[in-house]
This record gives C-alpha cells, structure tokens and sequence, in this order.
C-alpha cells in the first residue's frame, strides 16, 4: 500500500502524470459541458416528509386521497387587510378577483377557488375578521404542479391584484402553495450570488494569507474544475430520476467544495514550499511534499464520504436527499485533491509562490517559523497539559450546557424572510382569526364494511363530535350534524361520508398555533386514544381505524423522523469516525482522544450558537434541523485538522521525545491549519448572505464551531491531552 501510494505521488506529480491529469480533467469538462444538464436545471426544494411514505399523516393523506378522490392540489390563501377596515368599494374589488378567478381567463393551473362574488353579502360578512379589517379567499391549484408552476401561477394572480388596483387593499399570497412559491422566489439566483461569494472571500483571504497572485488563484482553480464536474454528474442523476436533487443540498454542497479543495490546497502548499528550498526539481519537490499529505487527504476524503453515506439510512426526505448529492460531490473532491492539486502546483512550480519565490539557499523562512505563533503554543500547552486542558474543558463544557435550554421551530415559516409574502400573509390571518383556522386537521374514520348511516349511526358521531368540542385542546370540531335533517345519508354535508360509504371526515380546529409544540403533541395524544375514542363512540376498534391528517399531523411526524434520524446519524457517524481515526493514528487512546475533542467542539459551539441567537439576535426558537447539520458537517470537517496534526505527529516522533515531537507537530501545522480553518469558517459564512433563517444559523454556527475547532481545540486542548499518553511505538523515546 505504502509504495502504490509513493509511485502515484510521483506519476501525478511528474511532467507527463501532471499534463495528463489536467487533460483527462479538461476532456471530461467539455464532454459534460455539451452533453449533461447542470444540477440548477433538475434541481427542487424539498418538501417535509418521509423518504419512504411510511408516516401516519403520510399514510392518512393516502387514505384521503382515496375516499376522497379530487383533482386539487396545494391551496393559496388570498389574504386581504385595510387596517382601517375593508370599505364597500375595497369589497367590490375583491369581488373582481374572484369573478376572474371563476371565468375562462383564469389561469391555468388554478383548480377552483371561493365563489366570493356569488355568496349573498351576509355569508360574505362570515369570511371578514371580527374587526373587519382582514379577509381571505381560498383558492385550490391542480394536482402534481410543481413550485416553478405554483410561482407562475401566483405570479399572474399577483399582476391582476395590481391591474384591478384594490383601493388601497393590501393583498398577500399564503397558504401550502404560496410557500411553495415563495421558496422559487427566495432561491431565484441565489446559487449565483452564492458562487460568486465564495469565490471572492476565498480569493481574498488567500491573498490575505499568503500574498500571492497565483497561490490564491491555484486552489479556486481546482475547485472551479471540480465543481463543473460535479455539477454535471449531480445534473444527470437528477435528469433519470436516480434520486432528488434538493436546492438547499446544491447549495451546501459548492460552500463545501470550494472549502474542502481549498484546505486540501493548504496542506499540499505548506509542505510543497519546504520542499522547493531542499530540492532544485519543482517535481521532486512535490513528490516529496504530497507523499506524506496524500494518506491524510484519502483518511479524511473517505471519512467525510462514510459520514455523508450514513444519511442514506435516514428516513426524513430533507437529510436523505442531503445523501446522493454530497456523496457524489465527496468523490470527486476527493479525486480532485489527490490529482488535481498536485498536477496544478506542479506545473506552476516556483512561480506560483511570486513575488516571495523560494530558493533552494533560501533557509530565512525556516528560521522565521521556528519563533513562530504556533510554534510558542505548542511549547506552552506541552510544558503546561494539565492546566491547558482544564481551563478549555471547563469552558467548553459550560458552553455545552447551555443546549439544555435550546428550543426548536417546526413551523417553515418562521425560517422566511420578514418582507416575504407568504409570511405576511400567515400574520395576518394569525393576528385576525383563530390560529387553529391556519392549518385545519382532518379525522377519517374508516370501517372494513359499508357504514350503516342511520339514527344510531348519526347519534354515535354527534357525541364523538361533543366529545371533541368539549376537549380543551381542540377549538372546533364539525360538521355540524343536526339531529333533525332526518337523520339519513341524504342529510349528511358534502365530503361527510365518502364515495365507498366506508368512511367519515371530520374536520378539527386546533387550539392556539397549528405549528407549536403543544399543537403537536394534542395529535400525537390523538393517535394514542384512537381505540379509546372508536369503542366509546359506537365503532369497533377491530373493524374500524382512525386516522389523523393535515398539517399538524404531518409536523408531528417530521418531529419523530427528526429525533429518530438525529439518533441513527449520531450513532454512526460518531462509531464510523471513531473507528477511522483508530485506523488513521494506529491507537486506540488516541482514537478516543480525538473524536472526544470533536464530540465536545460540538456541543460548545452549539451552546454557544444558541446563547447568541437567544441573548443577542433575539430569537426564540431555532429550526429543527440545525443540531444534524452542523453534527454531519462539524465532526465530518474536523477530522481534517486531526489527521492532518496527528499525522505529523507521528511524522516527528522518529526524532523527538514524545512530548518535544507534539511541540514540534502543533509547530509545523498550526499556521497550515489556522489558515484553512479561517478560510473554511469564511465560506461557511457566506451562508449568512442566504434569505432563509435557517441557512443563516446555520452558516454561523458552523463558522463559529470551526474557528473554535481550528484555534482552541486543535490547537491547543488534544495537544494538552495527548501529552498523557505515550504510544507503544515511542515509549523508548
């Protein structure tokens, strides 16, 4: 293995390998380029379910769907509001809204919507606020349209709002699809912006760092290359249908392809300069600085690539669809590092360290880096391990208490930009109307046999009915049905009793916010008294289920795939980064050390995230999903820097004494590391730029964790700690 990996260092570092790496690398470019679509043509936004369909709301949306066939799909709520009161002349608009909605100039995708022009003025009356002051009208889109389709559409309803003028009548779009659109509306160039972003801040920094022209540009070349490739490959899969292409995956994805290369470019750079003032040949040069780099980048590549293939096994359809596309991108960062860079800084050679071009005779810089930063922090946390460590443990282990406090968001809006319509438009009905009304649950009862809609049958449901309204946790329960209709089938409301005669909905109004925990945890209670409420209310729990859909129910699921999810990524990353580092550093001790020293980053840098975004940026819950994503990315990341520092570790005991040889590792890595932990954290960042709450949070915990990973526990706490063990391959020294 050893000497497979030594002849590759020296092929793809040699005049032929470099030039032939590079041209492989252009021809597959080209080829891609005219025969692929790009990741943004097949690209889409993910909605909030199961990867396999086997939720309870899933299921009971199914179920709907089959004793209630309708050719419907997602509802836009038109919400209407003059804080002033909505005037004659103001109602007389709405009016035209609705007649245009109801004639052959409609739009096509628009399915039906409230007949408001035709309803008498007291029925009317019923759709207004109790102020009046704010009114919505109902309309339901085809079936299977996708968000691009939804955008369009509301787009053209938008423009008629604006030509019929609505006096002054503030109008906004909500609801399942007005979410769905806006999501178009929020990514609409933002992958852009985003590339451009990133590219400027590494550009930037690298030049910053390093002072050169071409040793910034080198690295976003690779990464540039890479990134054409990927983006095709990703393209393809999506264009079969081989698996989903999420936008919000797409876009994480560039932030750690750009990263990624760039830290890769880093380790290569800082043992490729060394080398140009031992040796004459830029080749030889480079063969003896990738060879000791090439196993770190393929530990760390593979290791990242493990972690990513994990969530695979996650049910939840936002972190399964994280999977394909970052394992895909894995790959080939990882091929990109290992042939790419190599080839690149061999072809620029000296020049690509202009104007501060090393010579052979040049020995200033070592002597320079012997007085260094890093090099005085590796003596003082190696003289001082006990002190060191116990400072950072007790500060660090403060900061991950905090999580105890950490609450979380299920409601998608709350993640949207303030100026956003559809969050707008949810405000406003939830100042005005019962919150409940927001999102409405829907309960189907449904028997093996045809029901038996008699006096009994009627009598039955009623008090089920009661029995719902008198539940403190639920606001409203219908249909009303009325005892004296006659008590028949005849009788019974629309959509009360299904086609097949073996099931009824009932539709319930939840207490307070449809989107809070509590709101959750009435339906979750719901499920649990299910044969409970058959058997007190005529139906046999045998011979009859009850299930529970809407948006509730499906938030309560995305709660449990999200606990269950978090529990199984957790577990395996954590157990196949354990066993990696184990392999990497041959010891079990140091193994332990350091995915202890990454576990704890974790928690700190989350505590510490939450502590800001409670304390000082004023919010009172974060999204759901941000513990799993920085987990995947912090711990997936940080291995980076431990195999990189171990490994010159273990590089320098063969001439130091085992403490003197951790001085001498956190000296020679330290600036390396600091230097693509700043750039790393950066690009992280440009997630800020992004408009959804969640990749914000998301950009700056990450930032945060990885300057904290980078500079206090690479840098400092596992060099303290690992002063206490000794290796039994240097317990000579």
């Amino acid at each position: 293995m050893k000497r497979m990996l030594e002849r590759f260092s020296r092929f793809v570092s040699s005049s032929i390998g470099s030039k032939a790496v590079i041209g492989i690398w252009i021809v597959a470019i080209l080829i891609l380029a005219l025969a692929a679509p790009g990741s943004s043509d097949v690209e889409e936004s993910t909605d909030e379910g199961s990867a396999h369909g086997n939720e309870p709301s899933t299921i009971a949306q199914e179920m709907m769907d089959e004793e209630y066939p309708s050719d419907e799909g997602l509802v836009a709520l038109l919400v209407y509001q003059d804080t002033e009161g909505i005037s004659d002349n103001q109602r007389d608009d709405i009016k035209e809204m609705s007649e245009w909605l109801d004639s052959k100039e409609k739009p096509d995708n628009v399915a039906s919507s409230l007949p408001f022009h035709k309803m008498p003025e007291k029925v009317q009356d019923k759709l207004f606020s109790e102020d009046g002051s704010t009114m919505q009208m109902n309309i339901a889109m085809k079936e299977g349209l996708d968000s691009d389709q939804l955008h369009d559409t509301l787009e053209k309803i938008n423009n008629k709002a604006e030509e019929i003028g609505n006096n002054d009548l503030e109008m906004k779009i909500t609801g399942p699809a007005g979410i769905s659109a806006d999501t178009v509306t929020l990514f609409k160039n933002a992958d852009l912006v985003l590339l451009f972003s990133t590219i400027g801040l590494i550009l930037v920094l690298l030049m910053i760092i390093y002072r050169s022209p071409l040793l910034a540009v080198i690295p976003l070349v690779v990464a540039g290359m890479v990134y054409m490739v990927v983006d095709r490959v990703i393209g393809i899969g999506g264009d079969n249908g081989w698996f989903v292409v999420d936008s919000q995956a797409t876009s994480i994805m560039m932030i750690l392809l750009f990263a990624v290369l760039t830290d890769y470019s880093l380790f290569v750079l800082s043992r490729y300069r060394t080398e140009l003032k031992q040796v004459e040949s830029k080749a030889e040069a480079m063969a003896r600085a990738f060879g000791p780099v090439l196993k770190p980048i393929l530990f760390s590549g593979i290791t990242l690539l493990a972690a990513m293939i994990v969530l695979f096994f996650t049910d939840f359809k936002p972190y399964n669809h994280f999977a394909p596309v970052f394992s895909i991108a894995i790959v080939f960062i990882l091929l990109g590092g290992i042939t790419l860079i190599p080839a690149l800084f061999t072809l620029a050679g000296r020049k690509a360290f202009w104007p501060f071009i090393p010579k052979v005779a040049d020995k200033k810089s070592q002597a320079t880096n012997k007085a260094g930063f890093w090099v005085k922090i590796g003596r003082t946390v190696t003289k001082r391990p006990g002190i060191t460590a116990g400072i950072i443990l007790l500060l660090m282990a403060a900061a991950s208490m905090n999580l105890g406090s950490m609450k979380f968001s299920f409601n998608q809006l709350d993640s949207f930009p303030e100026d956003i319509d559809a969050r707008q438009g949810y405000e406003m009905l939830a100042d005005h109307f019962p919150e409940g009304e927001l999102a409405q649950t829907n309960i189907v009862i449904k028997s093996d046999e045809e029901l038996d809609v008699n006096e009994d049958f009627i009598e039955d449901v009623n008090d089920l009915q009661t029995s719902l309204q008198d539940d403190t946790r639920i606001e409203e329960a219908g249909p009303d049905l009325d005892k004296e209709m006659g008590k028949s089938e005849d009788s019974l409301p629309d959509d009360f009793l299904s086609d097949s005669d073996k099931a009824i909905k009932l539709d319930i109004t939840l207490d307070g916010n449809p989107y809070s925990q509590s709101a959750l945890n009435t339906i979750d209670e719901l499920r649990d008294e299910e044969g409970s409420l058959l058997q007190e209310h005529g139906f046999e729990p045998d011979e009859s289920s009850m299930y529970i859909a809407g948006q509730t129910a499906e938030q309560l699921d995305v709660r449990d795939m999200n606990e269950r999810d978090m529990i199984v990524a957790f577990t395996a990353i954590t157990i196949l980064i354990t066993i990696m580092l184990m392999f990497q550093s041959g010891s079990i001790r140091m193994g332990l050390i350091m995915i202890f020293t990454m576990l704890l980053s974790y928690t700190a840098s989350l505590g510490l995230g939450w502590f800001i975004f409670e304390n000082v940026l004023g919010y009172d819950a974060i999204s759901y999903r941000l513990p799993l994503y920085t987990f995947v990315f912090l711990i997936s990341l940080g291995v980076d820097y431990n195999i990189i520092l171990v490994s010159r570790i273990r590089e320098e005991i063969h001439h130091y004494k085992w403490k003197e040889a951790i001085s001498h590792g956190v000296g020679l890595t330290g600036g390396v590391i600091s230097s693509a932990g700043i750039i790393l954290a950066g690009t992280f960042a440009v997630l800020m730029t992004q408009p959804l709450e969640e990749l914000f949070l998301f950009g700056l915990t990450m930032g945060l964790g990885i300057l904290i990973d980078t500079f206090i526990v690479r840098g400092m706490l596992l060099p303290s700690l690992l002063t206490f063990i000794r290796p039994k391959q240097v317990k000579n020294k």
